[in-house]
């Protein structure tokens, strides 16, 4: 379960350690649009469409392509 982040309203970034993703998010970036930033590492984009599955480098995050 996502936790938001209740100053921005936004899910706050690099709570969870997988994460599930669809096509239509494309491309992939960690931390996502829809996390807060400000207490999270550096954008960073993952080619998760290469092979199902993208680890984030800064967090440890793991992105899994849902369809």
């Amino acid at each position: 379960m996502s936790r938001t982040d209740t100053a921005t309203g936004r899910a706050a970034a690099n709570t969870e350690r997988r994460y599930e993703v669809r096509r239509a998010e494309l491309p992939l970036s960690c931390p996502t649009p829809a996390m807060a930033l400000w207490n999270s590492h550096p954008r960073v984009y993952l080619p998760v469409e290469e092979n199902g599955s993208a680890t984030c480098p800064y967090c440890g995050a793991v992105y899994v392509l849902k369809d």
